[in-house]
This record gives C-alpha cells, sequence and structure tokens, in this order.
C-alpha cells in the first residue's frame, strides 16, 4: 500500500510491529523519491520522511521487543 506523499499520516497508538512496519516502509518510499527531486522543497519533503521514520523507529523497536517476549 503507497499512499500519497500528501496524505500520509502517522497514527499515534500503540500499533504493532507489521503495522509500524508497514508505516516505515512507505514513508521510506516518500523520502527516497523526494531525495531523488531536484527542488529544494523536494529535499525539505525528504528530510521530513525520514524524520517521521527516526520517530517510529523507537515504537517499531518496542513493540517488537513486546511481542516476542
Amino acid at each position: 500500500m503507497v499512499t500519497s506523499k500528501h496524505n500520509l499520516k502517522i497514527e499515534n497508538f500503540m500499533a504493532n510491529s507489521q503495522e509500524l512496519f508497514e508505516q516505515i516502509k512507505d514513508l521510506f518510499v516518500q523520502f527516497e523519491t523526494e531525495h531523488n527531486g531536484t527542488t529544494k522543497a523536494a529535499k525539505s519533503r525528504a528530510r521530513k520522511a525520514i524524520g517521521e521514520v527516526k520517530k517510529l523507529v523507537t515504537d517499531y523497536r518496542k513493540s517488537s521487543v513486546e511481542e516476542n517476549k
């Protein structure tokens, strides 16, 4: 599921690791697309997307550890 870069919202709830994985994957696709852009705006969107990935990594780690207990 690839969502529009303008409609991508990160849900702040206790998601399971698979849901978080999907969100991270979508954000990384967005990051990659914007990173390859040539405008300042594209580079800004790339930084925003990778920042969101950074936020989700901690939640993913917590969720993954909890699921494997």
